[in-house]
Order: C-alpha cells, then structure tokens, then sequence
C-alpha cells in the first residue's frame, strides 16, 4: 500500500457523498486538506502514486464552469481514472429522465457522480437515489469542494498552526453557496469567521444556527455583522464574490451594486485588516476590469470602471493569492475522488 493510501483509510471514507460541508466531522475534513497537501508535493515532485486506475467518474454541469470541470477532469486522468462530461444538452436529466432514474442508470457504468447546477435539492436527490458517491460541485446553497481549496490554500499562507489561529472575514452578497460554506466550514473546523453584508443579504437564519452549533462543538469565533470595519479587523484573509449574475435585470444590477459598494475589496478595505500580511481571495471569476462583457456592462452602468466587487489594484497585488486557490481546486478534488474511491 502506498503510503498516501494509509493516510486516508483510516478515516473510512469510502463510498461517501459530499454535498455539503457538515457532511464531514472536523477530522475527516482535515485529513482530506492534509491528504490534498501530500498529493500537491507528490505531483510537483513527479512521483504521484495513480490510485484510481480504471474508476470512471460522471461530470454533470447543469451550470457552466471553468475551475470545477478542468480540477475534477485532471485530478481524475491525474490519478488513472476516466471522467465523462454531461452538460444539458448531453443529457436527459430532468427532460425525459428523472434525477432517480438518471442516478440508478449512472451508478450502474460509474464509481462516482458530480453535480454542478442551481437546486441543492437536486444533488440531495441524486444521492439519494445513487449507488455510488456523489459530490456536489456547487449548488446555490453550498460550495463544499471550493471550501477544500480555500481551506488548504489558507493553511499554506497562514501566520499559525492551527485552523484557530485562521482568521478570515466574507463581504458582499452572502446569502448563497460562498457566505454560506465559509461561514459554516469556520464554525466546523473552530476557525475565527465573520461575514459581513447587509441585512438583506445575509445567510439564512436556519444556517446562521446552524454555524452557532457547530461553533458551540469547536470552539469558532463567529461574527455576522452589518459593518465591514467590524469584519475587516484583524483578519489575515478577505473573501469577496461576485455580486451580479448574468439574466438578472440592469436595474437589479444597479441597486445591488449601490446596496454593496461599503463591501466593495479595494486597497481601503485590505489596510482596515490593521495587518500587513492580509491577503485577498476570491473563488472566480472575478469583475475585478471591464475585460468581460458582463464587467463592462456593469462597469458602463455604475460607473466602477477599475473593478466591481473587488479593485483590479488589490486583485492584482501581492495581497492576493487568487490563483494558488485556483489551482488548489485540483489537489483538493484530487484528494476528495482518493479518499472516496481508492
């Protein structure tokens, strides 16, 4: 057995899904960043072990993406396994075929299944119907696999240990997948977490307890505040994401933008951190110029010309370690197939 192999069997890991991040104990999610760690080395030292030698994992996008598809699809050819892509016009889920159905038929060519849309109900329902592990590559309530990444990347820059000595704060729009899988991800692990936003714009009160619970067990500073000043103090790491979506209405984007500009990431908000090794971290993409269409959309009906959530003056600083989060998405996912499949 290859050493790596012994580091994650003892967690019994097998077969399981990973739809949210409360599906893992504290342990086990720390032995997935540790595992992902050793397999990052093992790679850039050229001598990774391939543990999943002729596993097959099924790829379904019912939302288009870069990062996901590109770690899922390397971290499996990485590894000796075979991944098959599934966008909607590749597939009858939900058409002619139901989610079950889709999940049984899946389960009998596939050891594993991923679902990246818009319903958590939808990846719930997969697995439930599964026979094999199901891993949610995001939905508009979670985003377990980019909390994988976050969480390593924030080891690795971190001025301490231990996930207590990690202090990192989310502003913008935090009602969905990233306020709400870093603010529940801190409270699990007992990490120093606070999320601000409008009110409006906050998590739900059901995951608001939900963090209270698991801070309760893990001994986490949990902060949900109004005030970005609040936020920002002493935090080593700034967490922003996008604020518009396209489809939605310009007058949406324009009320949005004016509601969030106090939560906008610009070198102001990163010296509010009082701390001189504060980075900046953002899941992309990013509107931080008007080099996308919808940046210049943005940018032309607000005015925001050198960036929206975020400035490209602290986006492309040393501040920021955007892109060492990006690629930990693949040594992560890479990780989560190893302890689930190998």
């Amino acid at each position: 057995m290859h050493p790596l192999q012994a580091n994650f069997e003892s967690f019994g890991m097998g077969g399981r899904d990973f739809l949210k991040e409360s599906d893992f104990t504290a342990a086990e999610f720390t032995s997935l960043i540790e595992l992902a760690a050793a397999l990052k080395a093992a790679k850039r030292a050229g001598n990774e072990p391939h543990l999943l030698a002729g596993k097959n994992v099924a790829l379904i996008f019912e939302k288009s993406s870069t990062r996901t598809r590109c770690a899922f699809e390397v971290a499996a050819a990485d590894q000796g396994a075979n991944t098959t892509y599934l966008d909607p016009q590749s597939s009858q889920l939900g058409h002619k075929e139901s989610v079950a159905d889709t999940a049984r038929v899946l389960s009998r060519f596939y050891d594993a299944i991923e679902f990246r849309g818009a319903a958590h109900a939808l990846v719930e329902e997969l697995a439930e119907h599964a026979d094999v592990p199901v891993y949610n590559g995001l939905t508009d309530t979670w985003h377990p696999t980019q909390m994988l990444a976050d969480f390593l990347t924030m080891a690795e820059h971190a001025s301490g240990n231990d996930w207590s000595d990690i202090s990192y704060c989310y502003l913008g729009d935090a009602r969905y997948n990233m306020g709400n899988s870093l603010l529940v991800t801190g409270a699990l692990l007992g990490a120093d977490v606070r999320i601000a936003a409008p009110a409006e714009l906050l998590p739900s009160p059901e995951i608001q307890a939900l963090a209270t619970d698991l801070a309760a067990e893990s001994g986490a500073r949990v902060t949900i505040t109004e005030d970005p000043a609040t936020a920002l103090a002493g935090a080593q790491f700034v967490h922003t994401d996008v604020w518009v979506s396209m489809g939605e209405p310009a007058e949406v984007w324009r009320e949005r933008t004016t509601l969030l500009l106090p939560y906008r990431v610009d070198a102001a908000a990163i010296a509010a951190t009082g701390r001189p090794d504060a980075k900046f971290m953002h899941c992309l993409p990013a509107y931080h110029d008007t080099h996308t269409v919808v940046g210049a959309q943005i940018a032309e009906l607000t005015g925001l010309t050198d960036g929206i959530e975020v400035s490209d003056e602290v986006f492309s600083s040393a501040a920021s370690i955007v892109w060492d989060q990006a690629e930990n998405r693949l040594h992560t996912i890479k990780a989560l197939l190893v302890a689930t499949l190998g």
